[in-house]
């Protein structure tokens, strides 16, 4: 029983690993989860925007993006003109300044489609960690470790775990669509 508990932070891994990507996804506001992974090439080397500048976003559409070193500024805006927001940086002096129009409605049907499979991709974490530790719980089956009733109660417990798991990838979903077709 002891392995069940120690099956909770690995999906929960799964879970923040979720909530990160979908804090990337734009919906109708601007927020720096959008660009703060963006790869910039500086330095000679690829670097975090969020470890090169600072992000904040004064208006619900706008983000500004002040490097901490002025003499990089180009090579940010190259990195977030390869990210897809939808506009393009603009820089102004010592910032750089992304303008983000209001989504489409078309846009908003791709944001759906790139969420679903977000989550199926948690979906699939999730099952993939059952899995393993299935087979772990099997082999200490074969192994005389465990009885057959303790195998079939363990199984009937980490479905349990893995319902709850499923439950909070659903809502996480549920919510971040309603957040993306919301206008």
């Amino acid at each position: 029983m002891s392995s069940l508990d120690n099956l909770k932070p690995k999906f929960s891994k799964v879970i923040e690993h979720l909530k990160g990507e979908l804090g990337s996804l734009r919906s109708g506001r601007a927020t720096p989860l959008l660009v703060e992974n963006v790869a910039v090439e500086a330095y000679g080397t690829t670097t975090p925007l969020k470890e090169l500048a600072s992000i904040n976003t004064p208006e619900p559409r706008l983000l500004i993006i002040s490097p901490w070193d002025k003499g990089i500024i180009k090579d940010v805006e190259k990195a977030l003109q390869v990210v897809n927001l939808g506009a393009s940086p603009v820089i102004d002096g010592a910032v750089i300044r992304i303008n983000l129009p209001p989504l489409s409605e078309e846009r908003r049907k791709e944001l759906v489609k790139i969420l679903n499979t977000k989550l199926e991709e948690a979906r699939i974490g999730v099952r993939s960690v059952r899995e393993d530790s299935l087979k772990d719980f099997k082999q200490q089956k074969s192994n005389g470790d465990v009885s057959e009733d303790e195998f079939f109660v363990v199984q009937k417990d980490m479905q349990k775990i893995v319902d709850d798991f499923s439950t909070q990838i659903k809502k996480i979903g549920e919510d971040k669509e309603k957040e993306i077709m919301t206008i």
